[in-house]
């Protein structure tokens, strides 16, 4: 190549993720500050304003007419004023008047006119019109307006316009502190910040009940404490912990407590929070919410109910890839294991539905732990109810433990609800202290339902009693059946009548015999219809759907029917497709129909049988029933003449050494629509 050949341009590289960016040769031109760009967005505002408001301010024009057209309309009478300037005349008509100017065909409307007075005239002008009554003024009708008015119509709609911006601008501004987002802060973040100087905070002395779930986030509390301790051994604190149970179990209340004993900001929202109609909403509000806990880490960000944006994509339940739920999804998967991280901020999330999150959010890395919150045994009840009764003024013969025995199934919002309830009912009943039978009937109130004040006629109030004392007599009678504690035909919620029981400790694997047993006793109400009136009546409904669900879940869902077999062929509850597409072959559903069919019948025939061998016991029941109206433990099993050492259900339930079936009464439900759960159940 010449000496003096052009060198050929510089070949630039491929830009590199993180390289420096490649130089201008004059430099790099710096953008226009923004006070500049809005300077002259408001000039050209302005502008435009004082053009629409000059030709709205401006008098609308004057035709021009002649001054013998203006003569023939004085001597008309239709001059209305007139102002005279000079020569120059201009005024209007009292109406409008056809004119047709010189050297033109078309005749045109005039009420507003100018016209130009001779000066040659000699025509008295002034006494014509004094004599049609024509005021004659000296200001100019078209004078401009005043300038407060020009200055207010000209300008005054830019500037309210400008300062509504300035006022939203600061208000979204406001809203949080700091953080991007559209107008009206639309894309910030609503999540409530708790600052651990902020009041009193709750900590692990106001949770009970769930220790095992406590020991697995004490961790975290500990990291946030001490972080150097686990960073010198190279170990890195979870990014997301998963609380996961049924309703009321205290996961919200779990994590309160965590940020309470790790004494940082707490971020508390609900994943619903996020969604909004306006597309991208959800990913600002998650970014800004991040953005805003990394700036005060270590911090914690809790999640509640998060299967509302967490739901697994691609699903029946997606209208599409890029749906306002999923980019939210998405946003929150990079937030926190994406590119950059999130340095310092734990995330806590709560569910119903851990089954249905999407696989992303429960790989290691972002929720790492799941921690399930199960419903509390025995001691953690007992625990729980202590808590409960702390600011409670209680008596002193009331004992927690027999109140947490007769409460299985119940969770911590359940005995919450239950102090409560029994607060209530003493100050209804001018009590200074809780006593117990304020917890018994808060009890009953809570599992049985509310009194009715209703009036059974004579016959519907006797076959309550048989009905309820048919379901109470198979409870004795059935073999492991859970004890019956109470029998009442007093109307409740929406019972005519009920027969509760439960069992002695909680119970946390059911055997074929115990589901066949409950099966019974549920049946128990219109069997004992059948054998004293030989007819039935709709009070069995409710008793007929727990019958249903129990064989159903039997034989399509724990494998104890030898025509099914060990396999699943029902999904779990609320599991189900919506559109029946379950893989299940049309003849296995017939044949689990008929097995659900056969075990009822079964029990039914075992039902009858019983109370037909014990009709007598049956009766006495009933009458003993018909006369107190409601019958605790003790006395529903003495009305029944039945030995509760030696009854078959309490020998075969471990609770006496030894003995024989003593001759039993079945037992009849009564009418309603009371329902059971799989630890204490009533029959209505």
């Amino acid at each position: 190549m010449p000496a003096d050949a052009p060198k050929p341009p510089a070949r630039h590289p491929w830009r590199v993720e993180g390289a420096p960016p490649a130089t201008e040769p004059d430099g790099p031109k710096k953008p226009r500050p923004a006070w500049m760009r809005f300077g002259w967005m408001l000039v050209v505002l302005l502008a435009i304003n004082w053009i629409i408001s000059s030709f709205l301010l401006s008098p609308p024009e004057r035709t021009s007419v002649s001054y013998t057209f203006f003569l023939t309309q004085v001597q008309s009478a239709n001059v209305k004023e007139i102002t005279s300037t000079g020569d120059t005349i201009e005024g209007e008509f009292t109406k409008k008047a056809s004119y047709t100017p010189s050297g033109e065909t078309k005749a045109e409307d005039v009420d507003r006119f100018t016209t130009q007075r001779p000066s040659f005239a000699d025509d008295d002008l002034f006494a014509k019109l004094q004599a049609t009554n024509v005021p004659v003024n000296a200001n100019s009708p078209d004078k401009s307006a005043p300038v407060w008015q020009q200055i207010l119509v000209g300008f005054g709609p830019t500037l309210l316009l400008v300062g509504l911006l300035v006022w939203f601008s600061r208000r979204a501004a406001a809203g949080l502190g700091g953080g991007g987002g559209g107008l009206g802060g639309f894309g910030r973040s609503r999540a409530k910040l708790y600052q651990p100087e902020s009041g009193p905070r709750t900590t692990f002395a106001d949770v009970a009940g769930i220790e095992e779930v406590e020991q697995e986030v004490t961790e975290i509390v500990d990291f946030l404490r001490e972080p150097e301790k686990y960073r010198k051994l190279g170990a890195q604190i979870p990014h997301g912990v998963l609380l996961s149970g049924p309703p009321g179990t205290g996961k919200t209340l779990l994590a309160r407590a965590v940020a309470g004993e790790a004494q940082v900001p707490f971020f508390s929202i609900s994943a619903s929070e996020f969604i909004e109609m306006i597309v991208g909403v959800g990913a600002s509000r998650v970014r800004d919410l991040f953005d805003q806990a990394k700036k005060v880490a270590p911090s914690i960000i809790f999640i509640d109910e998060l299967d509302a944006i967490g739901r697994a994509r691609g699903g029946s339940q997606s209208l599409g890839g890029n749906d306002e739920r999923e980019q939210t999804l998405n946003q929150i998967l990079t937030e926190m294991d994406g590119f950059t991280g999130s340095e310092g901020v734990v995330v806590l999330a709560a569910t119903n539905r851990a089954e249905i999150l999407d696989s992303a959010l429960l790989r290691p890395g972002r929720f790492d732990r799941r921690v399930t919150v199960s419903p509390p045994d025995l001691a953690g009840r007992r625990a729980i109810l202590a808590v409960h009764t702390r600011g409670v003024p209680v008596a002193e013969g009331v004992d927690l433990d027999a109140l947490a025995s007769s409460t299985p199934g119940m969770v911590g919002a359940d005995l919450k609800n239950l102090v409560n309830e029994a607060a209530l009912l003493a100050a209804r009943r001018g009590h200074d202290q809780v006593q117990t039978p304020d917890f018994t009937d808060a009890l009953e109130k809570i599992m049985l339902g509310t009194v009715r004040g209703i009036m059974l006629t004579t016959e519907e109030k006797e076959r309550t009693a048989f009905h309820e004392s048919g379901h109470a007599l198979l409870g004795m009678l059935t073999p492991g059946a859970d004890p019956v504690r109470k029998i009442s035909i007093i109307p409740r919620g929406q019972a005519l009548g009920v027969t509760f029981q439960s069992p002695s400790a909680d119970r946390y694997g059911y055997s074929a015999k115990y589901l066949r047993g409950r099966i019974i006793g549920a049946l128990g109400g219109r069997a004992a219809e059948e054998v004293v009136y030989g007819d039935m009546t709709t009070g069995a409904e409710s008793d007929l759907d727990q019958v249903s669900n129990i064989a159903r879940q039997m034989v399509g869902r724990w494998g104890m029917s030898e025509a099914i077999g060990p396999v699943t062929v029902l999904p779990p509850p609320g599991q189900e497709s919506p559109l029946g597409l379950d893989g299940v072959a049309p003849a296995t559903k017939e044949l689990v129909d008929a097995e659900v069919r056969k075990i009822v019948d079964e029990c039914y025939a075992d039902a009858l049988r019983l109370l037909q061998q014990h009709r007598p016991q049956l009766n006495q029941l009933a009458h003993k029933l018909l006369e107190s109206e409601t019958l605790d433990e003790d006395d529903a099993y003495a009305a029944a003449g039945i030995d509760r050492s030696t009854a078959p259900g309490a020998v075969a339930r471990g609770e006496t050494p030894g003995g024989h079936p003593a001759p039993g009464i079945p037992v009849v439900p009564a009418f309603g629509d009371l329902t059971s759960d799989e630890s204490n159940h009533a029959s209505a």
